[in-house]
């Protein structure tokens, strides 16, 4: 059974940084595709970024694009994000999600492909 823990969320000015850590277990996070997926109360799940277990290769939603980084430590079982220039838009519940396996592109944004999911961690951005 693959578990993933979620942390770093926090109360945060506009401006400011967030990293975010998943820490998984129960499987190797080196044959797991990754995704960040963020939900605001009353709106749906959203992509916020992803990463494949094969290579270095990135995905990002196009609101947090050069503002935001994915990235795995595979030896630690940690996936990251890095959370520049928050703005009060990011407010949101933060998830980390997982799929055993490869993900078309084209699958890779969309929430129902991912098969694992934590807790959660919410994040704030506000004066």
């Amino acid at each position: 059974q693959v578990q993933l823990a979620e942390s770093g969320g926090g109360l945060v000015q506009p401006g400011a940084s967030l990293r975010l850590s998943c820490v998984v277990s129960g499987r190797s996070l080196s044959n797991l595709e990754m995704g960040w997926f963020r939900q605001a109360p009353g709106q749906e799940r959203e992509f916020v970024a992803a990463t494949r277990w094969s290579s270095s290769h990135t995905f990002y939603g196009d609101s947090v694009k050069g503002r935001f980084t994915i990235s795995r430590d595979n030896a630690k079982n940690t996936v990251y994000l890095q959370m520049n220039s928050l703005s009060p838009d990011d407010t949101a519940n933060y998830y980390c999600a997982a799929r055993p396996g490869r993900l078309v592109q084209s699958q890779i944004s969309y929430a129902r492909h991912y098969e694992y999911w934590g807790q959660g961690t919410q994040v704030t951005v506000s004066t």
